[in-house]
Formats: structure tokens, C-alpha cells, sequence
């Protein structure tokens, strides 16, 4: 039997954690597992593969990256990982830099459409070649940061699922390190010699709200430990009635039992 590092075990049972809890892997699924070149794309693809050799799992994977044509790509070192672990991978060129650096002006946030280009290329593949799943790194972290990120910038309370449908219901989208700490990835990151691929689009964004909140989420955890665990916890305890929203709790009907009064209140309004 293959031995394994600590945390690499580590790694491996949160993600069969999250497997398991969301039904994310099926008998025979083609996955479509993307590698951006980070760290937690790496640690996702391997421990994909350590799961499937492990288990005899009778599931396809493919390493599949996308080469978005960003000064400096080199992906030499990646296809030799790739080639010297024997992982299956696709890399396809296409240029979403230019688009991204010619419609968002100097010192506007890269993120957003950068992310939605490279996810329609993402699904396109995965639709053209027949994968019914496409896997993405994201990681307890970014769940609860853009937890808060939804909560203070956009005025709702959502996140990333740990699995979804796409809007064309072709593929299910799936995140399997869900449960895992970016402190863990890092430290396996390191441990094991991923040939990281800086990005030089976000990554060359400082200012990001995104990293603001994620240094706050850590100022919290110095104090209290509980803190991200808490935070992810609160995105599976979903309570309705504690909650303001006419869509999910009957407020019209509660405790209800003469007829309504509409109050007008727009003699408060300024002139």
C-alpha cells in the first residue's frame, strides 16, 4: 500500500469528506479537472488522482488548462510534471488577455471578467468532448470569502456551492477541496514541488477586496481559532425564519389572523 504524508492524508479525507456529503463523483463520470497552475488546482488534480487509484474508482480524469495568453506563460515545467506522473492533460491557447486588458481600464478589477471568459471556454470543451463534470479548487476560504464578499458588496447571501449545475445543464461543476484550509494546500504545495504558474493578471492587483477580506477573516481566526470553521458551517445551516427573506418564509401568513392593514408611507418622503 502506498504510504502517504501526513497531510497529505489530511487533504485527502477532507476532500472525501466533501465527496461524500455533496455526492459529487459517480460511477463513470468524466471529469474535467482544471489546472490553472496554482496551488490549489495542483493539490485538487492530485488528490483526484490518489483518490481514484486508491478506491479503483471506474471515473475519467483529464487535466485540463487553459493558456489564457498571459505575458510570461510558461508552461514547460507543468507538462513535465504532468508527463512524469502520468496524468492525461489537454492545455489550450486562448487569448482572453488581450480582451481582459482592453475592455477593464487601468487600476478596475481584473477578476471578474477574466474568470467569466476562461469558465466559457472551460464549458465549452468540456460540452464538445462529452465530460459530464468539470472540477474547480476552490477551497473553504474562498467559499467564506466570497460569502462576504456577496454579503457587503452585492447585498445577498451567497457563495460558491460545492456543487452546481451550469446554466445550460451540460455539466455539473464540483469542488472537492470544499472542507480543505489554504494553509494546508499551501504547506503541500511546498511539500510535494508543484511547478507553480504565477498569475500576472489578479495577482498583480494588490488592492483586491477579495484579499482585504481574506487578511480580516485571518485577524478574526488570531482571536478565535473557531472563526472560518464557524463561517463555513454557517453556509450549510441555512435558517429561513431567522432570516428576512419574503421568497424563502411566509411573513404574510405568520401569526396572521385578522385582516391585513397596507399602511401608506409616502407622506414621509421628502418633496
Amino acid at each position: 500500500m502506498k504510504e502517504y504524508s501526513p497531510l497529505a492524508k489530511k487533504l485527502m479525507h477532507y476532500s472525501l469528506k466533501a465527496i461524500n456529503a455533496y455526492h459529487m463523483i459517480q460511477e463513470g463520470d468524466r471529469i474535467l479537472v482544471c489546472l490553472s497552475g496554482g496551488k490549489d488546482s495542483y493539490t485538487m488534480l492530485w488528490v483526484l488522482h490518489a483518490l481514484k487509484k486508491k478506491y479503483r474508482l471506474n471515473i475519467e480524469l483529464l487535466s485540463f488548462t487553459l493558456d489564457q495568453a498571459q505575458p510570461g506563460w510558461n508552461d514547460g515545467a507543468m507538462r513535465a510534471w504532468l508527463e512524469k506522473e502520468g496524468m492525461p492533460y489537454e492545455i489550450l491557447h486562448r487569448d482572453t488577455y488581450s480582451i481582459v486588458k482592453e475592455k477593464i481600464p487601468e487600476g478596475k478589477t481584473y477578476c471578474s471578467l477574466c474568470s467569466r471568459l476562461r469558465r466559457g471556454n472551460i464549458y465549452a470543451y468540456a460540452r464538445e468532448h462529452g465530460f459530464n463534470k468539470v472540477a474547480l479548487g476552490h477551497h473553504r476560504e474562498d467559499a467564506i470569502t466570497t460569502l462576504l464578499m456577496s454579503a457587503m458588496y452585492a447585498g445577498a447571501l451567497k457563495s460558491m456551492p460545492p456543487k452546481l449545475l451550469t446554466d445550460d445543464k451540460t455539466q455539473v461543476v464540483i469542488r472537492p477541496l470544499y472542507f480543505c484550509q489554504e494553509s494546508d494546500i499551501e504547506e503541500f504545495s511546498k511539500e510535494m514541488g508543484f511547478p507553480i504558474i504565477p498569475c500576472t493578471l489578479c495577482g498583480s492587483q494588490e488592492n483586491l477586496v477579495r484579499k482585504k477580506l481574506k487578511k480580516l477573516i485571518q485577524d478574526l481566526a488570531h482571536e478565535n481559532p473557531k472563526v472560518p470553521s464557524n463561517l463555513l458551517h454557517a453556509l450549510q445551516t441555512l435558517e429561513p425564519s431567522q432570516l428576512a427573506d419574503k421568497r424563502h418564509w411566509d411573513f404574510q401568513n405568520l401569526g396572521s389572523s385578522g385582516a391585513e392593514i397596507l399602511l401608506r408611507d409616502d407622506e414621509f418622503l421628502e418633496s
